[in-house]
């Protein structure tokens, strides 16, 4: 029988992601949007027609309950999120209300739905819950690296967000006995990846300037480093989770570190250009408390998914710098 999908956040990167696995995978793909209107929806259709579209809102419990009702889905995938980090500082209520409470509100539907459910008595057919958790609970660190064990600091309202939705999971998950996860994944990047974020900022200036159509690239702290990978690879994982017979939480990385100025380096060098020529340091784009380093343990994933990242940094950064190049060669601007 073919399974169901529902995911939240299905207009943005993650989600078209797993939208195009999941397609491939055979199964039947629900997108949670809050209007028709959204440009991103007109645009998923296009890319990924199959999907279906169904209206809701991570800030309306009642919205969230009908959803599930109509779509009865197997599986439930919440990458709904503000998940822009400095624009959690600006808005740090509504970070909260949608990255946080969003979570608790989708897990009361399934909660609900469920339990008036005759066709969802066992264990075996349970609506199966997986959340995006972020590197950013970790926010602080205190060691190298970071795994399941090591404790949660984080160093943005998106990042206490994150924690809360992350442990509201998992309270869902021991006192009801829901099959919960939640995915701590690391900095996952990509061409589809908003334009606000680090990486895209990077690859879409270092496209512009090989074009003549920019003249410099202005970036904040350039020694902060990630552990990045390629999103493509990290929504495999997440099915993954779901496909195993114990709930249980996962980091997911490289287990490997690049610095700001290394990810300008490698874009830069894509292009033929030298990055001290272009690229200016500004305060302006600092964050008011920031986090200088974050590195994957991926030993669990890697042990019992059996998950591996496919694609490597200086090859996702070439392929983000080379889709941008073609992106703005055909626009002109």
């Amino acid at each position: 029988m073919t399974k169901r999908a529902l995911i939240t956040g299905i207009t943005g990167q993650d989600g078209n992601y797993l939208a195009e696995y999941l397609l491939d995978q055979g199964y039947e793909v629900h997108g949670l949007v809050r209007g028709q209107a959204n440009p991103k929806v007109a645009q998923l259709r296009r890319s990924h027609g199959d999907v279906k579209i169904v209206q809701g809102d991570l800030l309306d419990q009642g919205s969230l309950i009908s959803a599930v009702q109509q779509v009865q889905p197997d599986e439930v995938y919440n990458l709904g999120a503000i998940s822009y980090v400095p624009l959690s500082w600006q808005q740090a209520e509504i970070t909260a209300e949608v990255t946080g409470m969003g979570v608790l509100r989708m897990l009361e539907a399934i909660r609900v739905v469920s339990g008036a459910s005759s066709s969802r008595t066992t264990p075996s057919s349970q609506i199966r819950f997986y959340q995006a958790s972020s590197s950013e609970m970790f926010g602080l660190v205190t060691e190298a690296t970071q795994n399941e064990h090591t404790p949660f600091h984080p160093r943005s309202p998106y990042g206490v967000a994150k924690a809360y939705g992350h442990f509201i999971t998992q309270n869902y998950r021991e006192s009801y006995g829901m099959f919960a996860v939640s995915g701590i994944l690391f900095n996952h990047e990509s061409p589809r990846r908003g334009s606000e974020f680090v990486t895209r900022k990077v690859s879409r200036a270092v496209a512009r300037i090989k074009l003549g159509l920019q003249n410099e690239l202005r970036l904040g702290n350039m020694e902060a480093r990630r552990d990045w990978g390629y999103a493509g690879d990290y929504v495999r994982a997440m099915h993954m989770m779901l496909q195993q017979d114990t709930p249980e939480d996962y980091v997911v990385g490289t287990g490997h570190t690049h610095s700001v100025q290394e990810l300008v380096e490698v874009a830069f060098r894509a292009v033929g250009l030298e990055c001290g020529d272009y690229v200016v340091s500004d305060p302006e784009f600092r964050r008011p408390a920031d986090v200088n380093l974050l590195c994957a343990d991926p030993k669990k994933a890697r042990d019992k998914l059996g998950w591996e990242p496919a694609m490597s940094f200086e090859e996702l950064v070439t392929r983000m710098v080379e889709s941008d190049l073609a992106l703005f060669s055909e626009s002109g601007r």
